[in-house]
C-alpha cells in the first residue's frame, strides 16, 4: 500500500515539472502578469466659485460704561447703577432680555505718574480704579437700531463700540448649501473652456472637494466715544447693506478625447 501511495506522488511531481517546463515564452508572460496596469487616466482639476449678495437678518450692536471713583468698590456701584439705567432704557426700545448680553466686565487701577522734585525720578501714585462694563445686543429688528442707540447713550452709555448688520448662522448655512450647485457648474464651465482648444472634453467626475469662504468680517457700521453722555438731538441715522457669501467647489474631472 504505501509502494502505491509513493509511486502516485512522484507522477504527480514529474506531471507538474513536465508542464512547468512545457510553458511558451508567451504563457511564462501571461502568468507574470497578474497585477493590473497602472492608471492611464487624463484629468483636469478646476476650481468654481459661487457668491451671492444676500440681505442682513441680524443686527449686531456693542454698549459700554465707564465709570473711574477712587475705590473699585465705589467705581462698581457707580458702574452698576448706570447699566442698570442703560439696560432698562434698551428693554423700553422692545429688545428683550434673551436679546440682551454682557460682553465683558473689567476693573483695573488708574495711576498718574509725576516727577518726583529732589530725587528727579518719575514715580507713580493710585489715583482710583476705573471699571468698563460692556453690553451687546442682538436682534431680528434691524429697524430697531437708531432707538437703541440714542435710548443707550441717554441713559448713560458713555462708549459704543460697534454696531453691524450680518447673516445669523441659520440664514448663512441655507445660503452656502444654494450656491454649492452654482459653484460646480462654474467649475464645469472653466474645464470645458480650458479643454476646447485642446480637443478634448469631459467624461466623468473623480472628486469633488467643498471650501466654503462665508462672508468677510463684518465691518461697523458706526462706532463713537463719548466723554459725557447726552441725550441725542436727533436720531441717529444707521444703514444696512448686502452681505456677500461665497462657496467655491474644487473639482477633477476625468477627460477624454473628442
Amino acid at each position: 500500500m504505501n509502494k502505491v501511495v509513493s509511486i502516485a506522488a512522484i507522477t504527480g511531481i514529474i506531471l507538474v515539472l513536465a508542464f512547468a517546463v512545457n510553458l511558451t515564452p508567451a504563457d511564462n508572460q501571461a502568468t507574470a502578469e497578474i497585477t493590473p496596469f497602472p492608471s492611464r487616466e487624463k484629468v483636469i482639476s478646476v476650481t468654481g466659485t459661487a457668491t451671492a449678495s444676500v440681505e442682513p437678518d441680524l443686527l449686531i450692536m456693542t454698549f459700554g460704561v465707564e465709570t473711574q471713583e477712587k475705590t473699585a468698590k465705589q467705581a462698581l456701584e457707580s458702574n452698576s447703577q448706570l447699566m442698570n439705567g442703560v439696560v432698562e432704557a434698551i428693554k423700553s426700545t422692545g429688545i428683550s432680555e434673551d436679546e440682551l448680553s454682557t460682553t465683558r466686565l473689567n476693573i483695573f487701577p488708574v495711576y498718574d505718574s509725576y516727577r518726583d522734585k529732589i530725587t528727579g525720578k518719575y514715580t507713580q501714585e493710585l489715583i482710583g480704579y476705573r471699571v468698563t462694563n460692556t453690553i451687546t445686543v442682538e436682534t431680528n429688528n434691524l429697524d430697531s437700531a437708531a432707538d437703541v442707540i440714542d435710548g443707550a447713550v441717554e441713559a448713560g452709555v458713555n462708549r459704543v463700540d460697534s454696531v453691524y448688520f450680518t447673516l445669523s448662522p441659520a440664514k448663512e448655512l441655507d445660503v452656502k448649501d444654494q450656491l454649492i450647485a452654482k459653484a460646480v457648474l462654474n467649475a464645469k464651465a472653466k474645464a470645458e473652456n480650458a479643454l476646447s482648444p485642446l480637443n478634448h472634453k469631459i467624461i466623468g467626475v473623480k472628486a469633488i472637494s467643498l471650501s466654503e469662504f462665508g462672508m468677510p468680517p463684518p465691518m461697523p457700521m458706526f462706532r463713537a466715544d463719548f466723554a459725557i453722555a447726552e441725550a441725542a438731538l436727533a436720531p441717529t441715522p444707521v444703514f444696512s447693506s448686502e452681505q456677500d457669501v461665497t462657496t467655491t467647489a474644487s473639482v477633477i474631472f476625468l477627460i477624454g478625447s473628442n
